[in-house]
């Protein structure tokens, strides 16, 4: 077994050297569409992150640690419940889009599915705000957070399948186009409400750069991409039906998956109070960055697999190859200079963060497998070790940072994530070696 992972990853190095030394063979990437459309979704999954990065440096200068705890613990909210929302449709489209002879309908039906779902769920969260976050009760006061919180939750998740249908066509550069808009938007927003608002401030500077996004996607940038689009509210039935399967087990191993990363920010919270809740999340959301890579890389492959089928094997090696090309550097650069980078948000958040942004660099590694492998997997309409493999992730993250976030604090969690994370791909690997399946 040593013998083969050795032979593999000397391999491995090989092909990437081959690429790095050679202009020609770096300009054909852009030729194969799995890796244009990689980069396009790299580059539109670090602009949000990186004027993100920018947002809370903003955020962190003109708002209290406690404004900033706050805000923060209410985006994830919102981030946790339109994750929620989707019911796994932003997975559905990039699978049947591809094959679909009833594009817009079912970009449609899909559209008001998981409008209606956004409703209904931040409704139970706002009527059981007392036990799911009580330092957020003060949305259920006052009308105008209410409404704000339910519109923005809402774009976001129509958001989520609208950069998902420019995937599953292979024209990312859309993708990118809303990343763009999001990100310039994003910027000035907390400067001119910081004037009015408090932690509300940094909430909605958020939320209504998400909905000016959707709405040039949805009127301008949809209709280029699928001939004839309009949208319109229908659900068919038919349509509905032919993806329920599918759509619910994604939605379940998805929710599993990410659910760690969206409860964590509330867990700090009502564990150590907002102002560790603060230090977390900056560190969550810098570190966060480093796994964009492999993310936008899957996805891609996805797109790839569920348009043809018969390339799967040949787009796994050059998606592994591309992600640990870009990945290990960057990797490495985050690591050494993470307190420098924290330190642009304060001293504090350096003294805090610095710890916790190091171990979450290194959880990047494993997370490029897990996510190559799960996205094969998709391909491949092979869900049961994808269900295993997210609720296993989920709940030793969650169990394992319960116990030592009042020990060791917000580095706990960064050891769990790493644990739970390098786990999975471990046994992902040991799988393949043993296995060795044709993909």
């Amino acid at each position: 077994m040593l013998k083969l992972l050795y032979s593999h990853l000397v391999g491995f190095i090989t092909e990437v050297l081959g690429i790095v030394t050679s202009k020609e063979r770096l300009k054909q990437l852009l030729g194969i569409s799995l890796y244009r459309n990689a980069l396009y979704l790299i580059v539109a999954n670090i602009v949000v992150p990186f004027t993100g990065f920018i947002f809370w440096v903003i955020a962190a200068r003109l708002y209290s640690e406690e404004e900033v705890g706050i805000a923060s613990a209410a985006i994830a909210a919102m981030t946790l419940l339109a994750t929620l929302s989707t019911l796994g449709l932003e997975f559905v489209v990039i699978r049947f889009i591809p094959r679909s002879e009833n594009t817009n309908l079912m970009i449609n039906s899909y559209f008001t599915v998981a409008g209606l779902s956004s409703l209904v769920v931040c409704g139970i969260f706002i009527v059981g705000l007392g036990i799911w976050s009580p330092k957020l009760l003060f949305l259920r006061h006052e009308p105008v957070y209410l409404a704000a919180f339910i519109i923005f939750t809402t774009t976001y998740t129509l958001s989520m399948i609208v950069v998902n249908v420019f995937v599953a066509r292979r024209q990312s550069g859309f993708s990118l186009s809303h990343s763009v808009i999001l990100a310039t938007l994003r910027l000035p927003l907390p400067i001119v409400l910081a004037e009015f608002f408090h932690s509300f401030g940094i909430f909605a500077s958020w939320g209504i750069s998400w909905v000016i996004a959707l709405i040039v996607s949805v009127l301008v940038f949809l209709p280029r991409v699928q001939t004839g689009y309009r949208p319109f509210p229908i659900i068919k039935r038919s349509i509905i039906s032919e993806i329920a399967h599918f759509s619910l087990v994604n939605y379940l191993a998805n929710l599993l998956w990410m659910t760690p990363g969206l409860i964590l920010s509330i867990m700090v919270l009502n564990r150590l109070g907002s102002e560790i809740s603060a230090y977390f999340y900056i560190a969550w959301i810098v570190g966060s960055v480093l796994t964009t890579i492999p993310l936008s890389i899957s996805m891609s492959l996805f797109a790839e697999g569920s348009t043809d089928e018969k390339s799967l094997g040949t787009n796994v090696w050059r998606s592994m190859k591309l992600t640990f090309l870009i990945l290990l550097p960057a990797v490495i650069i985050i690591a050494i200079a993470a307190d420098k980078l924290l330190l642009v948000f304060g001293d504090s958040y350096s003294e805090e963060g610095t710890t916790l942004l190091r171990i979450l660099s290194l959880s990047a590694l494993p997370i490029a497998i897990n996510y190559i492998y799960i996205n094969l997997r998709r391909v491949q309409k092979k869900m049961a070790e994808l269900m295993v493999f997210s609720a296993f992730v989920a709940i030793a993250t969650l169990v394992v940072s319960y116990i030592l976030l009042p020990r060791i604090g917000i580095n706990g969690v960064g050891y769990a994530w790493l644990g739970s994370q390098g786990v999975v791909a471990v046994a992902i690997v040991i799988s393949f070696l043993l296995r060795r399946p044709a993909v």
